[in-house]
């Protein structure tokens, strides 16, 4: 199980830096556009948003399994592994909870929009595409937090990375 999620969180945060990179070639080509021509790409900006939206649900479950998320560690610093490791892996099942509730949610907002049709205002993109977009993402954050929580194996430390 761990080998799935962390491949899997790994493809999906390749996932998100294709469009990371898409969202930026956008840009350029906006920019240069209406630099050069006064012709800008329509819909830029709802673009990046929406893409930037996409990339960081797809970003979420490699830094979970990475040990990227922030922590403050100022009243656990004097504690003994035991009670560390206890409340490591409560964090873990809090985050995980968190997730699906918001996967969730994200999966209710998708059902809502496309039965109202709703649209996005500059491009008419049907807005809960953007949603559906968020839930896997969500759900495999959720997945390798409970891993965490479940197994104590605790997340790569990503130290000094930042």
């Amino acid at each position: 199980m761990a080998g799935f999620l962390q491949r899997a969180s790994e493809w999906l945060a390749v996932l998100g830096a294709l469009v990371l990179l898409a969202v930026a070639t956008v840009a350029v080509v906006s920019i240069a556009g209406r630099w050069l021509v006064d012709a800008p790409i329509t819909g830029d900006v709802e673009l990046m948003q929406v893409a930037c939206v996409v990339a960081i649900a797809c970003f979420l479950p490699y830094c979970q399994w990475r040990g990227g998320h922030v922590r403050v560690e100022f009243f656990t610093q004097r504690t003994g592994p035991r009670l560390r490791g206890a409340l490591d892996r409560l964090g873990h099942a809090l985050l995980a909870a968190i997730m699906l509730l918001l996967a969730w949610r994200a999966g209710v907002g998708v059902a809502e929009m496309k039965a109202h049709g709703e649209t996005t205002m500059v491009l008419g993109f049907p807005a809960w595409l953007m949603y559906l977009a968020l839930v896997p993402g969500l759900l495999l954050s959720a997945a390798v937090a409970l891993h965490a929580a479940v197994t104590d194996v605790q997340p790569e430390r990503s130290e000094g990375a930042f």
